[in-house]
Order: C-alpha cells, then structure tokens, then sequence
C-alpha cells in the first residue's frame, strides 16, 4: 500500500494562489470595483470643472499684464513657446475693459484676436483654449488658431492686428481701442 497525499489540496493551494494573483477573490474584486469607481468620479469631476466652470475661471485667471507704451503694447514672442493662449486687458475708459488675447499657431505664426466674437460678443463670455482651438464660451462653437484673422464674420474671433518686431509681439493701442464695441456692454444692476 503506498500513501500518496490527496491531489485537491495542492489543487486547492494552487487555485486559491491563482484567486489572489488574478483578483478573482470577492475582496479583491470589490477593492478594484471601489478604485475604478473612484477614477471615473476624479476624471469625470475633472472634465465638468475644467469644461464648464473652469473656462471662465482660465480666462480670468490667464489675464496677464502686458509692457506697455503710450501707443503700443508688447510681449516678448518667447512668452508664447509652448502654445498657450495668454489673455490680456486695456482700459478703454468708462469702466470699459478690453480683452484680447495672443496664441501661437501650430504653424509657428503668432495670432491675435480680442477675447470676443463677432456674433456672440455681446454675451461678454470669450474665448477658452482647448488644444490648437479657441472655444467661444457662449455657443461652444470651435475655431483653429491658425485661422484667426482669416476668417471674419460669424462666430469667429475678432482678429486683433498685431506684428512681430524685435522678437516682441507688438499691438498699437489704438487699434487694441479700436474693438472697445466689443466689451460697452450694458451694466447689470
């Protein structure tokens, strides 16, 4: 007679073994449910916040002072190397501020354009940035930045003149003032 242990114990440790390394245990299922639960609420808050609330909050936020002269303003074109829009503000007078922004297209080329469109300007929203687009914040609507100033009319943005001289971005007030239209919006109150 020759005593052999039973083969279901070393089958029981080996699938038991295989529960813990694969997760198929009830513990560890509930435990990846919980994470992957969790995630979705992190990612999805996330996308809410910066895609509602935090358009505005990007615009308000980004608004950057800007060297200024008399009769032109300037930034230096470095400032724009990794593609992000920066926002910027004149006082047009009256309580009147004026936004605009400057962006760097794919392309390499510098874009400017008032922080306005010209159909949905009077909305007072602006503009977010998502990518190589401007997002009109009032009708969603997406435009290439390396189409501002190509396209006019529309839900488009109003393109702002500007050039590049010295390595700076260089805007002449008066045709910043020139688009003060665009922001005399009537005061709530």
């Amino acid at each position: 007679m020759s005593s052999q242990k039973p083969t279901s114990t070393s089958s029981d440790k080996s699938a038991a073994k295989k529960a813990a390394v694969l997760g198929t245990d009830r513990k560890n299922r509930v435990s990846l449910l919980a994470m992957a639960a969790t995630a979705v609420l992190v990612v999805g808050g996330g996308y809410w916040f910066l895609g509602s609330k935090g358009a505005q909050f990007q615009a308000a936020a980004a608004l950057a002072p800007a060297n200024a002269s008399a009769s032109e303003v300037s930034v230096p074109v470095k400032d724009f190397d990794d593609g992000q829009a920066r926002f910027f503000r004149l006082d047009g007078g009256n309580g009147v501020s004026i936004r605009y922004y400057a962006v760097k297209a794919l392309d390499g080329s510098l874009k400017t354009a008032y922080d306005a469109c010209d159909a949905c300007w009077a909305s007072g929203k602006g503009y977010k940035q998502a990518g190589a687009v401007m997002i009109c914040q009032n009708c969603r609507r997406k435009f290439e930045i390396g189409r501002i100033g190509e396209i006019h009319g529309g839900c488009n943005p109003a393109a702002l003149k500007s050039e590049v001289k010295d390595g700076q971005v260089v805007i002449q007030v008066r045709d910043i003032l020139s688009g003060r239209h665009y922001f005399d919006l009537p005061k709530e109150g």
